[in-house]
């Protein structure tokens, strides 16, 4: 009888630990799928003119007509000078005013290029030294609109005394098809929406003290040996 009685106690753990590792699942799924629409949500569908101008423009690299949709800012008087971010390192601004023939002449007045940077953190410290040495109070930030949560979420936690005003670059790939039926779009969106949610937790915890990736000390735009340049995947 005893024997019985622990084959029975013995299955009866197992499927409590069954059924709990089944609901832990389960929970965990619904949680992720919820944060996903919440992540959706927060995704512009068409750009909008920002209310407000502001002191300075960034735009971090990576997306297509990020630059090109900052630059027009620039020129319509909405920041009084454009930092763009995560440039590569050979990149001449001769390059960039070639791509840009319209706004050549914003490039040498009013233009500054930031080689550091080759992830959306790094952008944030970046434009963090850029704003600082400036004197800047407010900042206008451009990327694209998968991108924008989480280079908010960066920016905020790296500049938590300046004014961020959001511009969300739509792409043409966006606007002409639904992102579900683009399994390209799809699977990035769910990398972005994971990388978002690392950035959160990251940020949240070090706001209570507790840092896991301490962050490397600020230097100077161009000090660093040459890295790969921040591409969409990595913004």
């Amino acid at each position: 009888m005893a024997v019985k009685t622990d084959d029975r106690s013995r299955g009866a753990t197992r499927g409590w630990l069954r059924a709990t590792i089944v609901l832990t699942i389960a929970v965990l799924f619904v949680g992720a799928a919820i944060g996903f629409v919440a992540f959706l949500s927060q995704l512009r569908g068409a750009e909008a003119t920002p209310d407000r101008k502001a002191d300075g423009i960034v735009v971090l690299t990576g997306g297509s007509s990020r630059v090109s949709d900052a630059m027009e800012l620039l020129a319509a008087g909405y920041g009084r000078r454009l930092l763009i971010s995560g440039v590569h390192p050979t990149s001449a601004p001769s390059d960039i005013s070639r791509s840009l023939p319209e706004n050549q002449s914003f490039m040498n007045c009013c233009v500054d290029l930031d080689r550091s940077a080759v992830n959306t953190r790094s952008n944030a410290a970046g434009t963090r030294r850029w704003v600082h040495e400036r004197g800047f109070r407010s900042l206008i930030v451009v990327t694209s609109n998968y991108h924008m949560p989480r280079a908010i979420v960066e920016m905020s936690h790296a500049m938590p005394d300046i004014t961020l005003i959001p511009f969300a670059v739509v792409g043409d790939k966006w606007r002409e098809e639904p992102w579900w039926t683009s399994g390209a779009t799809l699977r990035l969106l769910l990398s972005e929406y994971v990388k978002y949610v690392a950035a959160e937790l990251r940020v949240r915890l070090a706001d209570l003290g507790l840092e896991l990736m301490p962050e490397t000390t600020d230097k100077p735009a161009g000090s660093a040996p040459p890295r790969r340049p921040a591409t969409a995947q990595a913004n």
